[in-house]
């Protein structure tokens, strides 16, 4: 015979299993989107770094970089400026 106990726990832990695959299921559709943006990103960067060259620009602007590096770090801390510096490096490639 199963006891008040036994029952809670087992109430609790399919509980927690819905609560944790409904989360999984956000968190997915969240990096689909965000791959998304960041594909986006990079087309929107290859159209100004076109734009720039055409016009005898240099393909990167460092300073403008620079701003990009010290929004990430003041938003999301130093993890920050290595995710600015990740996606700097799909948008443009390496330098």
């Amino acid at each position: 015979m199963t006891t008040t106990t036994e029952a809670t726990e087992a109430t609790e832990a399919t509980e927690a299993t819905d609560v944790i695959t409904g989360a999984r299921e956000r968190i997915d559709a969240l990096d689909d989107r965000i791959i998304g943006l960041i594909q986006e990103r990079m087309a929107v960067s290859a159209v100004v770094q076109d734009a720039r060259i055409a016009s005898g620009g240099r393909r990167v602007n460092l300073s403008r970089e620079m701003e990009i590096l010290a929004h990430y770090s003041e938003a999301l801390g130093k993890p920050g400026t290595s995710l600015a510096m990740t996606l700097l490096e799909l948008c443009r490639g390496r330098i």
